[in-house]
């Protein structure tokens, strides 16, 4: 089943000069699939996300989630559509420093009027999954990168959502808290079905993706499935990247 089908996706920015950061794209994302999104800076990658995460219009082209476009609703149904179908996990986390680690989880649920012992039950069940029951009442200063990043992601799989869009999630992690934080996310998408999507400059956090989709220039580049073990994907992420060419520096090529 489609969860995020894109057709023709094109945007152009307008202005002295107008740039096209994207050029018909093509893309569909089955239930169940964790797929990274890697491309050179000024790609077009993060314009990918932005036109999905519904923050951006496209030009031309449309973009499907669960068979319907956010991009016609008013902004009150797309308010509750991003709210309810959407998970978001960002490279600075974007939690609320007043509230506890339980209340930034549950945030998504206590707008849509879920009961409280509803909320219960899921902060504790997930916070057990993701390893966090133990700090769920600290305030997010009084915790790591590493825990801070878990929290963003539960608050992103709380309600459910249909499709989980990860900008960057391991950008302000050291390597060890990155793998772990690539591994929760692997394990929820293979556990629990959670569809993914994952924009990210970090071949170590592709490589625990089912596949990895490259774009240059705004127009897709490759496409490079998983296969047998994570050694020889990681390995042929670095090929493509380095086929693909840009500065070197752009990839995080060491962090193994």
């Amino acid at each position: 089943m489609e969860i995020l089908k894109v057709n023709h996706l094109s945007k152009i920015y307008k202005g002295a000069v107008s740039y096209e950061a994207l050029s018909k794209i093509q893309l569909t994302i089955n239930q169940g699939e964790f797929v990274g999104i890697m491309g050179p800076s000024g790609s077009g990658k993060t314009t990918l996300l932005n036109l999905v995460s519904t923050i951006d219009s496209p030009t031309s082209g449309e973009v499907l989630i669960n068979g319907r476009n956010p991009h016609t609703l008013t902004p009150d149904e797309l308010a509750v559509f991003r709210r309810r179908e959407l998970g978001f996990v960002f490279q600075s986390f974007n939690l609320l420093h007043t509230l506890t680690v339980k209340e930034n989880i549950i945030l998504p649920l206590a707008l849509d009027g879920i009961s409280v012992q509803e909320m219960n039950t899921r902060v504790n069940h997930l916070a057990e999954k993701l390893g966090i029951t133990a700090i769920l009442d600290k305030r997010t200063y009084e915790i790591s990168g590493g825990q801070a990043q878990r929290t963003a992601i539960a608050r992103a799989l709380i309600h459910e959502p249909k499709l989980v869009l990860a900008d960057e999630p391991t950008g302000n992690l050291d390597s060890k808290a990155a793998r772990d934080v690539m591994g929760i996310m692997e394990k929820r998408n293979k556990e629990d079905g959670t569809t993914m999507m994952l924009v990210t400059h970090d071949p170590v956090a592709a490589s625990y993706c089912n596949r990895v989709v490259f774009i240059k220039d705004g127009e897709l580049y490759n496409e490079i499935h998983y296969g047998d073990n994570r050694a020889a994907f990681y390995q042929k992420i670095i090929n493509v990247l380095s086929l693909m060419g840009g500065n070197a520096d752009e990839f995080q090529t060491i962090r193994v």
